[in-house]
């Protein structure tokens, strides 16, 4: 990518990018760059870079189907459109506001058409759909059709939400299944003694249940790690199944959210510690809890299909216990809360949906602030160690929206700082917050792009990859109008300076494999990519003590392993290679979400579906693999 230029919108338009000439970044025209100059963050008011003529594409191919977004920036935005689609009367139709002009500058270059072909969404395998699931977006849209709610969407939703009300559907695309035979895998526990104390089974249902003579651990070959425990389903769920909410870690325990209650479980063994049950369904959860173990989920105000999510229960994840409960604060009648998303920070729990945000004190339930005054209102937050803010301001253009991302105090929801990108990308994901790394993307135009931003709000760079490369991360996708999330996408890491990311499966061999693309967060060029082994898929899961930790998904004869790679990349090396025994336990998830805690790696199931209910109290629901 080449640098953008000091205090100014950079050159050249803001579309998808050119094939570069020899595959190399050309600055943009007015601006020579030495060779080698250094990268210098640009200033907040700047939007991403437009890769100039000559600057890598994103891979996708073009003549983009409908509804498949390409990678790409922003070509000639002109008339800004409202964000929220063409609304009904009230305070957010569609009303002249500041952002209606086109912005000055060479903004106005159409760059040559989009990259469209969609990639697929999962890692390895042909994804599982459950009976009714909505068709996937783009990747890690989390979007899909109804990114940007357009009028449209808007229109039909209200329509929907006045006469019946919204749930809401999550689909996940992390299957990894090539067999067709799904195994019957009905134990709990390992009767092996675990490395922690493990939890008195209180007889409820959570005991060892796996068939006799049915040990996962048989035949273990040297260097492989063991099951520490398998945990299948116990609760009868409505036809249609349910989503599984979480993991989320605190000290010994390991919880998870599913249909109308939250469960704890000893890390260790498996045996259930505690289980809150509810009153309705859970509709809406947070990536993470407080440092001390507290969370805030939403529930339904009711058990009918015109219930809304609009409760809010505090948790204490440490032993189970209900704290404070209250409806979301709504902010007049044109505030939907038929979905809803929560994102955490510090003691703050933010509540975003469409126009309208209230925060709230996680440990005793105040409202701390709500949707501010002006025409740019946080619709969607991502949590952690900062809390982020998807905004959208007012405008008159409805197919041209303008989008902001800002950094806010948690406790008072003021703004720190304020990014703007151009006229109709909007705030997709939050693929990390330190370093902060988002998605953007174009409904208009079946586009998106990646950029990283400093610490002070300030465009850092735009990723580039090369034309073949077409990158993906897994954020599920959800059937939400009114209210989005942020954070949670999985798929990714990153550190100080670098962004690692797996590339789309390739299937053109005998098998399904791809790489990761390490980025310089600095200049937005790939630093290095490391091809999977052979006929195996990688899968990026965070940092472990400076290394890139990835999973390495099984496949229908092989199981699966954590591995990792040296921050300058190289050859994986395996941390724990998963047993060949549960194989096709491993590989026979409906979808799952892998993670790595305290020498333990987790192979988490977020769904729950079947067609009777014998077969769904027969689904493995967790898989936990130990040394």
């Amino acid at each position: 990518m080449s640098q953008p230029p000091s205090q100014q919108p950079p050159q050249g338009g803001f579309g998808a990018p050119q094939e570069p000439p020899n595959g190399a970044p050309q600055p943009p025209q007015g601006r020579p760059e030495p060779a080698d100059a250094p990268q210098t963050p640009p200033p907040p008011a700047g939007p991403p870079q437009t890769p100039a003529p000559g600057t890598p594409a994103y891979g996708y191919p073009q003549q983009p189907p409908a509804q498949q977004p390409g990678y790409g920036y922003p070509q000639q935005p002109g008339q800004a459109p409202g964000p929220y689609g063409q609304q009904p009367p009230g305070p957010y139709g569609q009303q002249p506001g500041p952002y209606g002009q086109q912005a000055p500058g060479p903004y106005g270059q159409q760059a040559p058409g989009p990259y469209g072909q969609q990639p697929q969404t999962g890692y390895g395998y042909p994804q599982q759909q459950y009976p009714g699931a909505p068709a996937p977006g783009g990747p890690g849209s989390g979007g899909g059709f109804l990114k940007g709610k357009t009028g449209i969407v808007i229109a039909a939703a209200l329509a929907v939400v006045l006469a019946a009300g919204l749930g809401t559907w999550y689909l996940v695309s992390d299957s990894g299944d090539d067999d067709p035979k799904k195994p019957v895998a009905t134990g709990s526990n390992d009767p092996k003694a675990p490395s922690e104390s493990p939890t008195v089974d209180e007889g409820d249902g959570s005991g060892d249940g796996r068939e006799a003579g049915d040990d996962l651990n048989a035949g273990r070959k040297p260097g492989e790690a063991k099951v520490a425990w398998l945990q299948k389903n116990d609760i009868d769920l409505p036809r249609s199944g349910s989503a599984v909410q979480g993991p989320w870690f605190v000290g010994d325990v390991v919880a998870k959210a599913i249909y109308r209650s939250v469960s704890g479980y000893s890390v260790a063994d498996g045996k259930q510690k505690w289980k809150l049950d509810l009153p309705a369904d859970v509709c809406a959860t947070p990536n993470s809890p407080t440092p001390d173990g507290k969370i805030v989920i939403g529930v339904k105000n009711g058990t009918t299909d015109r219930a809304n999510c609009s409760v809010l229960q505090m948790v204490d994840l440490n032993t189970g216990k209900a704290g404070w409960k209250k409806e979301i604060k709504k902010n007049g009648n044109w505030d939907f809360l038929s979905d809803i998303g929560l994102a955490i920070s510090g003691d703050t729990v933010a509540v975003g949906r469409t126009g309208n945000s209230n925060a709230y004190r996680v440990s005793d339930g105040k409202e701390l602030f709500g949707t501010p005054e002006g025409n740019c209102k946080p619709f969607a937050f991502s949590g952690g160690d900062k809390l982020i803010a998807a905004v959208s301001c007012r405008t008159d253009d409805v197919k041209n929206p303008q989008n902001q991302v800002q950094e806010l105090n948690p406790a008072t929801g003021k703004p720190r700082w304020t990014y703007q990108p151009p006229r109709g990308w909007e705030v997709s994901k939050v693929y990390s917050t330190t370093p902060l790394v988002v998605r953007l993307e174009h409904e208009e135009k079946k586009q998106y792009t990646i950029v990283a931003l400093t610490e002070g709000g300030k465009l850092r760079s735009q990723l580039t990859p090369g034309k073949s490369d077409k990158l993906t991360a897994d954020c599920g996708n959800s059937f939400a109008i009114f209210g989005e999330k942020l954070e949670g996408c999985s798929g990714v890491a990153a550190d100080a300076n670098t962004f690692y990311i797996a590339t789309e499966d390739d299937s053109s061999g005998t098998a399904r494999t791809n790489k990761v693309i390490a980025f310089d967060l600095n200049t937005g060029k790939p630093k290095w990519e490391a091809p999977a082994p052979a006929e195996r898929v990688l899968k990026p899961l965070g940092m472990e003590g400076g290394d890139v930790l990835l999973y390495m998904r099984p496949k229908y004869d092989t199981a699966g392993a954590i591995v990792t790679l040296p921050p300058t990349g190289g050859t994986p090396k395996t941390l724990l290679q998963h047993p060949s025994g549960a194989g096709r336990v491993e590989n026979g998830f409906f979808s799952s979400k892998v993670l790595y805690q305290g020498g333990r790696s987790f192979v988490f199931s977020q769904r729950v579906s079947a067609s009777n209910d014998k077969e769904e109290l027969e689904q493995t629901t967790m898989l936990v693999f130990e040394k």
